[in-house]
């Protein structure tokens, strides 16, 4: 198959391209290489692929007509599997104008070009977010979601909404992923694990945010690339599907997990709780196995122990914004 992959460079983006290209599809990544965190890091993530004769990389923003031309114009493209956004919860509050422009802008113009160009499959990388703070668990994707508490879950709910307009009108298979916490190798340095972990194995002191009760549904990365694959292959007709590890975790759970992995001892620096987070997630994920055949299979502990492996492989260039 031919796959364009959008955010191809970023975290998932750049290990779902080297799954991709392990399986013998050729894939052409898009990804603009933004600041929001260090675009050396991306760099990195996507050095591999860039080396590999059936990947092609468009280094242009989704929202430009340019980059779905250079991506979708040179022939039949199979898929597109759309994970490229603006992430995260607490700095869409400061600026929501933004994460509209990217999230919603940038996911329309994409289903525009695959319309225009025939492309039977599109997978939307949705998020756990779109719940807030469900009274019901485990999520399931037949709940209510029309209460978003910010406006990157807003954004996300929006573009499982314009991909099911398309779906509708045009008859485009779609696979929205409502993805839970996902962690691992190349993990964005703002999320916890990651941050936990760097400032921990350095003897510092790490924020932790409420009382240490929230709670969240953490997902190693190859499960969910592997539940993207299958997405991709086997989707037909419009579906919302969750990819979680179905078994939440507290945060104070979680600092003393990274502690042991790690052989120090937590210093801990509590915070209130900041705008826009939930208290839990906890994803359903009955649909996804019947549908995709597809269950987690890498629980927490090991999930730490491979991503403090990589970190202590990688110690120098992590610090300074490498691989």
């Amino acid at each position: 198959m031919r796959i364009v992959v959008t955010g191809a460079a970023g975290f998932i983006g750049s290990h779902l391209v080297e799954r991709l290209l392990h399986d013998g599809h050729r894939v052409i990544g898009i990804d603009s290489f933004d600041s929001f965190y260090d675009p050396r890091l991306k760099e990195a993530n996507i050095e591999s692929p860039c080396a590999h004769p059936q990947f092609r990389l468009v280094r242009r923003d989704i929202r430009e007509a340019e980059a779905i031309e250079a991506a979708l114009g040179e022939g039949q493209v199979d898929a597109i599997v759309h994970l490229a956004a603006r992430a995260g919860v607490r700095p869409s509050i400061q600026d929501p104008a933004l994460y509209a422009s990217v999230n919603l802008d940038g996911t329309t113009r994409l289903l525009e070009g695959a319309r225009r160009h025939g492309v039977p499959r599109f997978v939307f990388a949705s998020s756990s977010s779109v719940y807030g703070n469900n009274p019901k668990v485990p999520f399931s994707e037949g709940d209510p979601v029309d209460h978003p508490i910010s406006p990157y879950a807003a954004t996300k709910r929006a573009g499982e909404l314009i991909a099911h307009s398309f779906h509708h009108l045009f008859g485009m298979d779609v696979a929205c992923l409502r993805l839970f916490t996902v962690y691992g190798p190349r993990q964005r340095p703002d999320l916890a694990i990651r941050k936990f972990a760097t400032l921990m194995g350095a003897g510092r002191e790490i924020e932790q945010y409420g009382d240490g009760s929230s709670a969240r549904d953490y997902t190693y990365v190859d499960d969910i690339v592997d539940g993207i694959v299958r997405a991709t292959m086997r989707i037909r007709g419009f579906e919302i599907l969750n990819l979680g590890g179905s078994q939440p975790v507290s945060l104070s759970d979680l600092v003393s997990r990274i502690a042991a992995a790690l052989g120090v001892e937590a210093r801990i620096k509590r915070l209130p709780p900041q705008p826009g987070d939930v208290t839990r997630t906890w994803a359903d994920v009955s649909r996804a196995a019947r549908e995709l055949d597809w269950s987690a299979r890498v629980d927490l502990d090991e999930g730490l122990a491979r991503f403090i492996r990589w970190i202590g492989d990688n110690r120098s260039s992590v610090a300074t914004g490498g691989r």
